[in-house]
């Protein structure tokens, strides 16, 4: 697992809803930049293995959905979800999540997750190369904070869960301890 100390330089391949385009899937694709994203903004981006999947749709994005009002008041811009999926699994999700808050962003090709150096092979669940669960304080464009899920390897047995949630990366920015109160700290296996 190498660290880098910026967030790189990639398009991702976003859908934006555009009326013009009409019929049941008014969305057009939108190159969106590292710079655009990233450039001259506080943002919390956290990475998970998958749309659709347990822990991440069970408690990875909703508590961080829960917690955006506390985010924007320590001066976060903006929360970013990103997942090695495609731009139509990410919306499709985010509907059906009710993600209002937590801009859903996707990696689809994995270009910057393996630039990241988080990019693993999880074909022991059928999922093939996707993120490692990881959490990071990005301040334009620079780094500040990693949190990077235990046991980083390659088909892991486990899908550990301990600090890259919400409360762990919300208590780092307010600069107190986190308290093991207010979620569940949760490992699945598979």
């Amino acid at each position: 697992m190498a660290m880098v100390n910026r967030v790189p330089d990639v398009v991702f391949k976003t859908r934006v809803r555009d009326e013009s385009v009409g019929g049941p899937n008014p969305f057009r694709w939108q190159d969106r930049t590292t710079q655009e994203i990233f450039a001259g903004k506080r943002i919390v981006l956290f990475a998970l293995p998958g749309a659709f999947t347990p822990t991440c749709s069970s408690t990875h994005l909703p508590r961080y959905e829960e917690l955006y009002e506390e985010f924007k008041a320590q001066g976060i811009d903006q929360i970013i979800c990103l997942s090695v999926n495609d731009a139509f699994v990410m919306f499709q999700w985010g509907k059906q999540q009710g993600a209002k808050n937590v801009f859903l962003l996707p990696d689809g090709s994995g270009e910057f997750t393996r630039k990241m150096g988080m990019l693993v092979d999880k074909s022991n669940i059928g999922f093939g190369m996707r993120s490692w669960r990881y959490a990071m304080v990005v301040n334009n464009c620079e780094i500040e904070k990693m949190f990077v899920e235990p046991g980083y390897e390659d088909n892991c047995p486990t899908d550990p869960f301990e600090v890259s949630d919400a409360d762990t990366v919300l208590a780092y920015l307010k600069g107190v301890p986190r308290s093991s109160e207010v979620a569940p700290r949760l490992s699945f296996i598979g």
